[in-house]
């Protein structure tokens, strides 16, 4: 039985199931996979991770910490070019090992549905309360601890440990913005998109993962050099996440992800008043949808071997990090064509 009774307008809640935990990544299944294999045609694969110490040297997010890399230690010995002697066979092994403290969102990075939920009164009883993907709840479904150290967020539904199962592999379609708009900092409504589909011959299929290539990571990349947030804060197309057409087309076109190269991949709605959410595409695709987002992708190498082969279809395969609990992950997707 339904965790709701009533669902968001134009939601997908209950479409998959009850208890479902993957929303649109369902609209990826067998026939898809094999049809999204064709797309290899030369074997030539693209990483589309940014190392994971990127942002690095620009702050894009107070909350999220670069990673930092350890020996592990046995007591108060580092295990960093540790010997391990075997001395009756009078041989030695020289041994490095290490662990890693991140923000799992910091670079290149998945958003599981646990990522955001909403104020919604989804008991039907005229009063909202915190609710996720399919009406999971939080403070049961969702929990969490405290800071300084304290361990206990959970999402013991909808966690990113649900996208890594599934396997997130399928047919990868770019829409290279970059090239169409330019690097300016620009609002893209649906018009915008269809018109720079239109324009590459980009065409949808249920079950596609939409990429979208805005140069914002590839400058990123560029300035761990000679830092210029105020530069930053103006490159790249973002989605306008008030266009409602836009929203309702994300949900007709049945894709199943979208990954952008930029931070957030819509603008954030700063306008005064209680019109939009502050995120209003992560409360559509996430809250409503069940459609995961993905941010910060490298995306340059692969849209200039795809522009040179009047292509934009790749062989996507991307999962997460299998992470029970976790909202987010990092990963290293791979693109073949």
């Amino acid at each position: 039985m339904p965790q709701w009774t009533q669902a968001p307008e134009g939601s997908n809640w209950g479409r998959f199931g009850a208890d479902d935990e993957l929303g649109t990544l369902n609209y990826i299944g067998p026939a898809e996979r094999q049809a999204a294999a064709a797309e290899i045609r030369e074997g030539l694969a693209f990483c589309l991770s940014l190392p994971l110490d990127v942002p690095g040297t620009v702050s894009i997010h107070p909350r999220r910490k670069a990673p930092m890399l350890q020996p592990t230690c046995l007591g108060d010995t580092p295990y960093i070019n540790y010997p391990l002697s075997n001395v009756e066979a009078g041989l030695q092994d020289v041994l490095s090992d290490d662990q890693v403290l991140m923000s799992l969102q910091y670079s290149t990075q998945w958003d599981a549905l646990a990522h955001v939920g909403a104020q919604f009164d989804a008991d039907g009883d005229g009063e909202a309360e915190s609710v996720y993907y399919n009406g999971f709840r939080a403070g049961k479904d969702v929990v969490g601890g405290g800071c300084a150290g304290a361990h206990g967020s959970y999402a013991h539904r909808l966690s990113v440990a649900r996208l890594a199962e599934s396997c997130v592999q399928g047919r990868g379609v770019l829409v290279d913005l970059l090239r169409h708009f330019g690097p300016g900092r620009s609002i893209i409504g649906l018009t915008d998109l269809q018109q720079a589909m239109k324009a590459q011959n980009v065409s949808l299929r249920p079950g596609d993962i939409l990429m979208l290539r805005t140069g914002y990571a590839e400058a990123l990349l560029d300035m761990q050099t000679a830092p210029d947030p105020a530069r930053l804060d103006q490159t790249g197309a973002v989605l306008d996440g008030t266009d409602t057409a836009l929203l309702t087309w994300l949900g007709e076109m049945q894709i199943a992800a979208i990954a952008a190269d930029n931070y957030a991949v819509e603008n954030p709605h700063n306008a005064a008043g209680s019109c939009c959410y502050r995120l209003p595409l992560h409360n559509h695709c996430l809250f409503r949808l069940g459609m995961p987002l993905a941010e910060l992708w490298y995306l340059r190498d692969l849209a200039q071997a795809l522009e040179a082969r009047g292509r934009n279809a790749v062989f996507l395969t991307a999962p997460p990090l299998r992470l029970p609990g976790a909202v987010g992950s990092p990963v290293s997707p791979v693109a073949t064509i």
